[in-house]
Order: C-alpha cells, then structure tokens, then sequence
C-alpha cells in the first residue's frame, strides 16, 4: 500500500536529487534535500484538508491529482509563478524574468521579496476563508467545543464569513502593509496593494468554491435519483444511464484543490528564497516536496484516516487559520520558517492525539457495555 502510493515519489526524489547533483554538486543536493522537507513540513496541513475534500472524488479524478495535479503543483506553482509574479510586478516580459531569474539571482530574489505584500494578502484571504467557513458550520463532531459551539450559532448568520475577513483584509491594509517589509530591510506602504490583492483572494475562494459546492449538491441530488431510478429499472428490466453530472462536479473539486494548493504554495515559496535564490534548485526540492504531499494526501484517503482520527481535519483546518494569520503579519514582519511549519505541525499533532484518546474512549465504553451485557445474561440463567 506505501510503495503503491508513495512509489512515483520515491523514484522522482531520487531523479531530482540526481539532477540537483549534476546541476550544482553535493551542495545542491544538500539544498535540495532541505527544500524538499520544508515544503512537507509546511504542507503537512495541506495534505489533510485535501483529503477531506479528494475522498469525495473517484479514483479516476484521484489519478487525475497524482498526476495532472503535480504537474500544475510543481511546474505551475513551484517554476512559473515565482517567474510570473516578478514578471507582473517588475512590469518584465515573461522571457525577461526568467532569464533574470537564471542570471541575476539576487535581483530576482528582490523583485520576489517586495511581490510579497499581494501574495500575502491573496493566500491569506482564501486561507481564512476556508478556515472561517469551516469552523462556522454545525458539525455532529465537534473537537474543541468550547470554541466551535458558540462560533456555529454565529455562523448561522448569513455572510458572517466574508464580513470577517473584509474586516481583517481593511485592518491589514492600514496596520502591516503601511510598513510592508521590502528587500534590504526597508519597508513601503503597501496598503492599496493589499487591498487589492486580498479582495482578488476572496473572490477567487468565492467563485472556485461556490462553484465545486454547486456542483457537489447537484451531483448529490442526480446520485439519489439513479439509486431510485435503479431499484425502478430492477423492477421494469430496463437500463439506466450513468450520472453525467459527476465530471463536471469532480472537475470543480479538483479546481478548488489545485487552488488551495497554490494559497499554500505561498509560504513555501517565499521562505524557500531564505535557503536559495536559483530558480532551479527551488523548483527541484519544492516540487519533491509537492508530490509527496499529493502522495500523502491518497494515502489518507485509502486508510480511511479521517474516518477514524475524525478530529485530525478540525486540526488541519486551524492549522490554516493560523496560516491566514501569520501570511499577513509576514507582510510587515519576517516569520521564520521553521515557526511556520511548527504551528501547523502542534496542532494537527495535538487534533490527533485528542482523536487517540477520543477513540481509545469508546472502546473502553463500549468494552463495558458488552461486559454489562454479559453479566446481566448470566444473572437471568441463559
């Protein structure tokens, strides 16, 4: 089951460790290596709110993830976007900065460094996005009550969500991006930039995700009516045609997944320029590091994780809460890495744990109620 699923990551880690050799020698390997546990340390919250959402999905759309889905992941977010966001805001053709991004490393770090404060505020707002709906909605299971009781009766107000994050995005625009943090240690206001670029993050959430939660429900609703058209069809001898809807549902989730990928990507990206500046080398360890999140992301779905550790997604998706947050305070502030990933690693370790014990709880209940059965046999004579 590991080797199945986490086979193609294994071989390409080995061919991306041999390139990174070739490249630039041991060093470069070194370099590699590192990125490539930064970018699952950072993402490990990643790979369980994709899971939530890829369950849903059949395998072939799953094969779909592990495949189209990297490509995007690591040539798309990991290689061209660095490439891009120089390119929009150095006002440089594409060629330009990418041959910028080969010959004056330097500069091109820069030029990412003050592109920070838009991707910041754009990962930020559709990282809080899917947090606030998360914890706003009535669920059956419930991990830290005395928190998410309270914010599910709030969340019966409608829009509450966007309100809250408009609200974030205008105090960010006039506290940490009047004093957004540029290359060299100087810093810009950067207020109208943020603003911008946080609303386009929150409209981005609103459309992909309004529009896979569109086609969810009405996949939902077709799924019923083939199960009744089926137990009619046993009834009649006649034939039923297949759900059509499913693919374009399917396409909209997996459009939403490659979405969240990217807001995650951000954080990696950036804190990736603290340990390199060639374009190359980042896209080998970053892009290593993506697949085996994916990987990892399948195998939570085929073990059934989720199902059994139900507290792990509540986790994972305070884990990208505390993301939104510090994506915005990097924009005035520099963030070690190292913290990043950390608070995303205690909590979904921490959901786990409480996940253990909640587990461990109902065995031990159950494993009396059946002694409480037994004995109240014996007690009647059968």
């Amino acid at each position: 089951m590991v080797l199945k699923t986490f086979g193609w990551s294994f071989a390409i880690t080995v061919l991306g460790l041999a390139v990174a050799v070739i490249y630039g020698g041991w060093q470069a390997f070194g370099i590699v290596a590192i990125l490539s546990v930064l970018e699952i340390s950072l993402s490990f919250d990643n790979a369980v709110v994709n899971a939530g959402v890829l369950k849903k999905m059949n395998a072939f759309w799953q094969k779909i993830f592990l495949t189209v889905g990297v490509l995007i992941a690591v040539f798309g977010m990991r290689l061209i976007f660095p490439v891009v966001i120089v390119a929009i805001t150095a006002k440089l053709s594409p060629i330009d900065a990418v041959n910028l991004a080969l010959t004056d490393k330097d500069r091109y770090q820069h030029l990412v460094t003050d592109a920070h404060p838009a991707i910041a505020a754009f990962g930020g707002m559709f990282l809080l996005m899917i947090f606030l709906d998360f914890i706003f909605e009535d669920r059956d299971i419930q991990w830290l009550r005395w928190i998410e009781r309270p914010l599910a009766k709030l969340g019966k107000v409608d829009m509450l969500a966007v309100c809250i994050s408009l609200v974030v995005l205008l105090i960010a625009s006039m506290t940490v991006a009047a004093h957004a943090h540029q290359h060299g240690g100087m810093h810009a206001d950067k207020g109208q930039t943020v603003l911008i670029s946080g609303v386009a993050g929150l409209i981005t959430y609103m459309i992909v995700g309004g529009l896979s939660g569109f086609f969810e429900d009405r996949l939902e609703e077709e799924e019923e009516r083939e199960a009744e058209a089926e137990e009619k069809a046993k009834r009649t001898g006649t034939k039923v045609d297949a759900v059509k809807l499913a693919g374009k549902a399917a396409f909209f989730m997996f459009l939403y997944l490659e979405v969240l990928d990217a807001s995650f990507s951000f954080d990696g990206v950036i804190g990736a320029f603290a340990i390199t500046n060639d374009i190359v080398l980042m896209a080998l360890g970053l892009g290593i590091g993506a697949l085996y999140v994916r990987s990892l992301t399948v195998f939570l779905v085929r073990q059934g994780t989720l199902d059994d550790y139900v507290y792990l997604e509540h986790g994972a998706h305070y884990a990208i809460g505390a993301l939104a947050v510090l994506l915005l305070v990097t924009i005035q502030y520099q963030i070690n890495e190292v913290i990043t990933g950390l608070v995303g690693v205690i909590l979904i370790a921490w959901s786990f744990w409480s996940s253990v014990r909640r587990n461990r709880a109902l065995a031990a209940a159950e494993g009396k109620d059946a002694t409480s059965d037994d004995a109240a046999e014996v007690s009647s004579g059968v």
